[in-house]
């Protein structure tokens, strides 16, 4: 049978619980569940006799495994096409792989900032922050924006309309996500949407998993914190103390790296690298009205 004949069988009320828009709506909703019970907890814990910190920590762990139970459990059973980004098989080995890259990309950003002179390393740093600068921009950011942007808004949004206008509206969704961080501009959220869009949006599309784009994440924000470089406009105190300072689309005025010709050059050619291997296995969603109702075979 047809799967046009198969879809017109369908009742209507079926048609619309698997409708893509419907599946990321549910998914958004359940995510937003999950963080109202997070704000509950967090504001229960005022009562224990914890430091500050170790109690926000632990609310964003919480966070974590609650939204990787909540997407195990129900988000990935949504939709029409039925697909786990989370697969339990290659997990550590995509992660390991995309933290080592998303280090090393970050880490190419800052020996050009060396070289440019606006980048210095001063001396050594106290290292206060490491727990946070793992925890709070590694594990959760590298985690929960991954499976927020990438596996619910771009993996909906591709079954609607395509991988190519999907990746243009997460990438600029997660872009201006970040316009409200310390010493943020038009232009660092634009530089965000395009390096980092372009990037992690590629490496899921690649995969088809979340786990080489989580570990890519991860891997940038941690080691981009070690080398004392503020991480999205977030300055943390690492093993390093630097001194970033110079001209803005050099030095990231305030904000970072992120916000410099060398994460717009670095990140985005292995955006495109990527995107590029993805087109050619053959893992581009085209767009609904072009598929007619027959079934995605990318992934």
């Amino acid at each position: 049978m047809e799967a046009s004949e198969q879809s017109a069988q369908r009742p209507l009320w079926r048609k619309v619980w698997e409708f893509p828009l419907t599946a990321m709506l549910v998914a958004i909703a359940v995510i937003i569940g999950i963080v109202s019970l997070m704000q509950i907890s967090y504001a229960y814990s005022d009562g224990l006799a914890l430091p500050e910190e170790t109690k926000f920590l632990g609310s964003v762990l919480l966070l974590v495994v609650l939204s990787a139970a909540a997407y195990k459990l129900i988000i990935r059973r949504l939709g029409g096409k039925k697909h786990d980004d989370l697969p339990l098989a290659g997990a550590f080995k995509d992660t390991a792989l995309g933290f080592v890259f998303g280090g090393m990309l970050i880490s190419i950003c800052v020996a050009l900032a060396a070289a440019f002179g606006v980048y210095r390393i001063e001396g050594s740093g106290e290292g206060t922050d490491l727990a946070t600068i793992v925890l709070l921009t590694g594990v959760y950011a590298g985690f929960f924006e991954e499976l927020l942007i990438r596996g619910i808004i771009l993996r909906w949004l591709e079954e609607m309309t395509g991988s190519w206008i999907a990746l243009g509206i997460s990438s600029l969704i997660f872009g201006f996500g970040h316009a409200w961080n310390d010493n943020a501009t038009v232009f660092s959220s634009v530089a965000i949407a395009i390096e980092a869009g372009i990037l992690l949006g590629g490496a899921y599309m690649l995969t088809r998993s979340l786990w080489l784009a989580i570990g890519i994440h991860a891997g940038w924000n941690v080691v981009q914190g070690l080398w004392d470089v503020p991480v999205s406009g977030n300055d943390f105190d690492g093993v390093i103390a630097a001194e970033l300072e110079g001209p803005s689309l050099l030095a990231g005025g305030g904000f970072g790296l992120e916000a410099t010709i060398f994460a717009l050059v670095v990140a985005t050619g292995a955006g495109v690298w990527m995107l590029v291997l993805a087109a050619r296995k053959g893992r581009i969603v085209k767009p609904m009205w072009s598929r007619k109702g027959e079934p995605i075979t990318a992934y």
